[in-house]
C-alpha cells in the first residue's frame, strides 16, 4: 500500500532477481536522490531524506526541493562517512501554517528503505597499470635466447610504476603453464621449447591456482615483491582466471569438474572462430559446492598473503549467481577486497554482474571515440547506471589493440589517456602504451603482433627515458592531477557543456569547492578551435569571468561563461587538451 503522501519512483535503487540491493558507494561520497511525491488537492508538500547509518541509527535529514515547479519531482543529497551497509528512506509531509499550534502532529509518509552499499574508496578510486612479470627485467642474450624477469628483477620495476603515479599493478595470471597444447608466438598452435606459454592456460607439474610458476620464482619472492609494492603505497591486483590447462592438478583431481565428450575427452574452449585447445573451460553445474568451496579457498589464500584486488576473466562465461554467492562470502569476512570483472560483453550481462557485486568492470570506453560516443557513454556510466556498475577505463589491454591507436601518433595516446584520466575515477593502462606500441597482428585487426600474450618482451625502458620516446612523463601529470583534485575522485559528477564544434569536447567535474575543467582536442591531426559554453548554473559560478589555472603546465587564463579555445596536437603533448582547476 502506498502512504498518505504517495512517493513514487525513487532513485537510486537498485533491483536485482527480485530483490533489492545495494546502492554502490564509498564513504564521504555524495549520493544525488530523487523522487515524485504527490498529494491530493493543491496543498503544498515537502520531502526529506533520512540517512540511516550500519548501526541503525538516523545520522542526517536532508530537505528536498522540487527539481522544476510543478513537475512533483524531488530531489536532495546524502553522504554515508565509513563502509559498511547503509540505508535511506524518504519521508513526505504537508506543510505546517505557522498559525497552527506547533505541537500538533503533521500529516506524513515514508517510503521503504533503499540499502546503500559503502565500499572501501578502492573500489571507485583508482590508476591502474599492467606488467607481465615475465617481461620485466628480461635480457635478451647473444644467441638470441630470452631469459625470463622474475619478481626479483620485476621488483626494480615497481619504481617505474610508481614515478607515473600509479596506486595498483595489475599482474596476468602468476601460475604455472601447462605444456599440453601450448601456444606459440602470435597464438601459433606449434609452440617451441623456447615458448614460454600463455599465462591463462593455467596449472602444471608445479600446481594450479594457489601455486607460482617457478620462472617467476617461489612463494617468497611473491611475498618480496608484494611487500615492496605496498613501501609505494601500489596495491597488487592478481588475476583470477577459472579454468585450467590440460595439466591443472583438477584435471586428475576432480574431472567431474570440467565438460566431457561423448567419447570420454574434457572439451576445451570454444568462442567460435577462435578455439583455446591450451585450456579447458570449468562445468560449474557438476559440482557447485565442491567448485565454490575451492575458489573461495584460493581466494582467502591470496588474500592471507596480502592481496585485496582481483581481477576476474572473462566472468561472464560464468554463472552469475556463482560471483554472486562468492564476491557475498568473501567480502562478508573481507570487506574491503574488491573484484574487478573483465567482461567486455552485453550491456544486461556487465550490468548483471555489477548488481551481483562486482566493484568495478572494464567498459566500452575503449572503443568510444567519437564526441557524441563519449557524451552518451560518458552520461550512461555517471548518471544512468552509477547506482549498481562502476566503471574502469582502460585504453589499451593485451588483447586489444583500438584502430585508433594504430597509426601511432603520440598526440592520439596523449588525448585517449586524458580523457579516461579524468571522466572516470577507476583507469588503466596496459604497459607499452607509454612507449606508443601500436604494431597490429593484421589488417583490419585489433590485436598487437608478437603480442605479449605469447612471449616475453624486452623493452629499453631507459632509452625511451633518455631519447624522451615515451608519454611517461604526461601520464605522471595526469595521475598527479587525480590524486591532487578530489573532484576526478567521483563518477557522479561528470557534466558536459555545448561546443559547436564535434572534434572538441567538453566537461566538468566538482566536489565541493574542487572545481575542474577539461577540453580535449579530439583531432589527433589538425588544430581545433571553437567556442565552449559553460553552463554556468551547472558549474555552481555566477556570470561573469573567472580565474583558472591549466594543470598540465600551469598557464594561468581567465575564462568567460563563452571561452575561445584552440588546441593544437601539433605542439607538445599538452596541448592536446586544457585541464583547469577554477579558483573559486
Amino acid at each position: 500500500m502506498i502512504g498518505r503522501f504517495p512517493i513514487l519512483d525513487i532513485a537510486p535503487r537498485v533491483e536485482f532477481g527480485g530483490e533489492i540491493v545495494g546502492v554502490k558507494a564509498i564513504p564521504h561520497e555524495e549520493i544525488p536522490v530523487s523522487a515524485t511525491i504527490i498529494r491530493e488537492g493543491h496543498d503544498p508538500i515537502s520531502g526529506e531524506i533520512v540517512l540511516i547509518n550500519p548501526s541503525g541509527k538516523e545520522v542526517s535529514r536532508s530537505a528536498m526541493q522540487e527539481i522544476w515547479p510543478g513537475s512533483a519531482r524531488f530531489g536532495g543529497t546524502i553522504t554515508p562517512t565509513s563502509t559498511g551497509t547503509w540505508s535511506y528512506y524518504i519521508e513526505a509531509f504537508e506543510h505546517q501554517d505557522p498559525s497552527k499550534n506547533r505541537d500538533a502532529k503533521r500529516l506524513s509518509s515514508r517510503s521503504k528503505s533503499i540499502p546503500l552499499q559503502v565500499e572501501s574508496e578502492r573500489a571507485l578510486v583508482g590508476s591502474w597499470y599492467e606488467f607481465f612479470p615475465r617481461s620485466e627485467g628480461a635480457i635478451k642474450n647473444a644467441d638470441g635466447t630470452i631469459t625470463s624477469g622474475t619478481f626479483r628483477t620485476a621488483i626494480k620495476s615497481l619504481d617505474r610504476v610508481s614515478a607515473m603515479g600509479f596506486d595498483v599493478l595489475y599482474l596476468p595470471p602468476i601460475h604455472p603453464i601447462g605444456i599440453a597444447f601450448r601456444k606459440g608466438k602470435n597464438n601459433s598452435l606449434e609452440a617451441l621449447p623456447s615458448d614460454p606459454g600463455v599465462p591463462w592456460g593455467i596449472g602444471g607439474a608445479a600446481g594450479g591456482h594457489d601455486a607460482i610458476n617457478p620462472e617467476l620464482g617461489t612463494l617468497a619472492d611473491f611475498d618480496a615483491f608484494l611487500a615492496a609494492a605496498k613501501k609505494l603505497k601500489i596495491d597488487i591486483a592478481l588475476d583470477l582466471a577459472l579454468q585450467t590447462s590440460p595439466d591443472h592438478p583438477w584435471v586428475k583431481s576432480n574431472p567431474e569438474w570440467f565438460t566431457t565428450r561423448p567419447d570420454g575427452t574434457i572439451a576445451y574452449a570454444e568462442n567460435p572462430p577462435k578455439k583455446y585447445q591450451d585450456i579447458y573451460p570449468i562445468n560449474f553445474d557438476n559440482d557447485y559446492p565442491g567448485i565454490r568451496a575451492e575458489v573461495i579457498r584460493i581466494l582467502k589464500f591470496w588474500i592471507a598473503r596480502g592481496v585485496t584486488i582481483f581481477r576476474v576473466d572473462n566472468p561472464h562465461t560464468k554463472p552469475v549467481h556463482f560471483w554472486q554467492d562468492v564476491i557475498a562470502s568473501i567480502n562478508s569476512e573481507f570487506p574491503d577486497v574488491v573484484f574487478l570483472a573483465e567482461a567486455f560483453t552485453k550491456p544486461a550481462m556487465m550490468h548483471a554482474l555489477g548488481k551481483a557485486g562486482f566493484q568495478q568492470s572494464y567498459t566500452y570506453f575503449t572503443w568510444r571515440v567519437t564526441k557524441q560516443e563519449l557524451i552518451e557513454y560518458g552520461r550512461e556510466v555517471s548518471e544512468s547506471t552509477s547506482a549498481f556498475f562502476r566503471p574502469n577505463f582502460w585504453v589499451n589491454t593485451p588483447d586489444i589493440l583500438p584502430f585508433h591507436l594504430q597509426s601511432g601518433n603520440p598526440a592520439v595516446f596523449a588525448l585517449r589517456a586524458v580523457l579516461a584520466s579524468t571522466m572516470t575515477p577507476s583507469w588503466g593502462m596496459y604497459a607499452g602504451y607509454e612507449l606508443y606500441e601500436h604494431t597490429p597482428l593484421k589488417e583490419g585487426g585489433e590485436e598487437y603482433r608478437d603480442s605479449e600474450k605469447y612471449e616475453i618482451k624486452v623493452r629499453d625502458w631507459e632509452r625511451a627515458a633518455t631519447t624522451g620516446l615515451t608519454l611517461a612523463p604526461f601520464i605522471s601529470t595526469l595521475n598527479s592531477i587525480r590524486k591532487a583534485h578530489p573532484a576526478l575522485q567521483r563518477l557522479r559528477n561528470l557534466r558536459f557543456h555545448q561546443v559547436e564544434n564535434d572534434q572538441i569536447i567538453a566537461y566538468s567535474k566538482r566536489q565541493g569547492n574542487d572545481l575542474i575543467l577539461v577540453v580535449v582536442n579530439l583531432d589527433p591531426i589538425r588544430a581545433q578551435e571553437s567556442t565552449v559554453h559553460w553552463n554556468m548554473q551547472e558549474l555552481g559560478l555566477l556570470d561573469g569571468d573567472f580565474a583558472v589555472t591549466d594543470l598540465l603546465d600551469g598557464a594561468k587564463y581567465t575564462w568567460q561563461p563563452h571561452t575561445y579555445v584552440r588546441l593544437d596536437p601539433a605542439r607538445p603533448v599538452g596541448r592536446v587538451a586544457h585541464i583547469v582547476q577554477v579558483k573559486i
